[in-house]
């Protein structure tokens, strides 16, 4: 089989690219590991400058316009007119999205695994009968997540990788909470963020100042401090590239995770995907596509990925910087818009 654009991997970038290619005519086929979309370790977390505009109202499970940012030292409430922050369950955005992109034309193959890239071609197994199968493209789009095969392919490392860990439990909670506390977290942070009828406990460190096992220690410990008992809960791990080196080789394209293009300060990573596969699909399109988009959301990766580094490598700066901007925040000096990845 032939098709113009290949993408691997069905997350929010992949999908988001299949269906303004496909919208275009462009015949396009994604190629997805496992047999259902949507699923991911993810807070479920969208911004309002990032996507909740963008997403069907009926998707988001809670909205808040005000969100709660605990440090050491402070307890702030922020509150602004329009939700802040929404959550949506992962797999019924991912739902959605596909079949958004099935209805402009692009077709979708769930549970087959691409085992090998030559040339322009594809060797892809089917993951429960085992039957192999090659496919050609003439762009080919990776979308497959922080341990990529098609970056691999593209001789690319991934050093700079976060770590997620979340707890999805029974609950139903009004307040949306952040925590700042390096005792548990370092330089990174816990977060509640109440869903429908359950609630997402997790927390997200980049890896070179923790490794999971301390995180997962942490997390648990001030779980408790909050009232939380998540020791015979189950725990859902992921790691997150932020280590960008490029998204486009020639008629190779990377997007999301697998671009490097997370935040490495937050972990947020729809948003950056999304952004990256629309303007990948926009390239493909039109080779002479203005790239003002793609530079705006390197600018503000580049700067997350500064203060990550400077905040692990100084614990007193890190305390310091959580601080200042947590009391920025409590008088308005800083907006909470400036610490997302939407540009």
């Amino acid at each position: 089989m032939h098709f113009h654009t290949v993408i691997i991997g069905a997350g929010p970038g992949g999908l988001a690219c299949a269906r303004m290619l496909a919208d275009h005519g462009i015949q396009t086929l994604i190629i997805e590991r496992h047999e259902t979309i949507g699923a991911k370790v993810c807070a479920g977390g969208i911004t309002w400058g990032g996507l909740i505009s963008r997403v069907p109202q009926d998707l988001a499970e809670k909205s808040f316009p005000v969100q709660h940012i605990i440090t050491r030292l402070q307890k702030v409430r922020i509150e602004e007119p329009t939700p802040i922050i929404a959550t949506v369950n992962r797999v019924k955005l991912g739902n959605d999205m596909a079949q958004q992109a099935i209805a402009a034309g692009a077709e979708i193959m769930t549970g087959w695994q691409v085992k090998g890239i030559k040339g322009q071609t594809l060797i892809i197994e089917e993951k429960n009968s085992r039957k192999k199968q090659e496919i050609s493209f003439d762009y080919l789009v990776g979308a497959d997540g922080s341990n990529s095969l098609v970056r691999r392919h593209l001789g690319l490392t991934s050093n700079k990788m976060g770590i997620g860990i979340n707890y999805q439990i029974n609950g139903d909670l009004q307040k949306m909470e952040w925590h700042l506390n390096s005792r548990f977290f370092r330089n990174g942070y816990g977060w509640i963020f109440p869903h429908g009828n359950t609630v997402s406990i997790g927390a997200y460190v980049p890896r070179s100042v923790m490794p999971a096992q301390q995180l997962k220690k942490g997390l648990i410990a001030w779980a408790k401090t909050c009232g939380f008992s998540l020791e015979k809960e189950q725990a859902r791990a992921e790691y997150i590239n932020y280590d960008y080196q490029g998204w486009k080789f020639g008629r190779i394209f990377l997007i999301g995770d697998a671009a490097g293009l997370a935040s490495g300060l937050t972990g947020e990573g729809i948003y950056p995907a999304i952004i990256s596969g629309e303007e990948a699909a926009r390239t493909i399109l039109d080779p002479e596509h203005s790239t003002a988009v793609m530079a705006g959301l390197l600018r503000k990766h580049r700067l997350h990925s500064r203060m990550a580094d400077w905040t692990g490598a100084s614990p007193t700066f890190n305390v310091i910087a959580g601080e200042v901007v947590t009391l920025g925040l409590r008088y308005g000096l800083i907006k909470f818009s400036k610490l997302e990845m939407a540009v």
